[in-house]
């Protein structure tokens, strides 16, 4: 075996190992950003956050039916 011959064996070998190291980084992204989906997903689900956020929802909503109220009530009674 020649100085050549050990030359590629290496390269070769260099080379597997960066395939398995861009393998296993293409793994890790696709897992990332699987991740970030489900949970853009979950933090983003209208149900849910209707569900975290009932009285405030509730207060806004009843907050504005009564300014709407006496805006309607001053146009009507005027």
């Amino acid at each position: 075996m020649n100085n050549s011959d050990a030359n590629l064996d290496i390269l070769q070998q260099r080379a597997a190992e960066q395939r398995n190291q861009i393998h296993k980084s293409v793994t890790e992204l696709q897992q990332l950003k699987t991740n970030v989906t489900a949970n853009v997903r979950e933090k983003l689900d209208p149900k849910r956050q209707a569900r975290e956020h009932f009285w405030t929802i509730t207060g806004v909503a009843s907050l504005v039916a009564l300014v709407f109220g006496y805006g309607l009530a001053g146009v009507v009674v005027d």
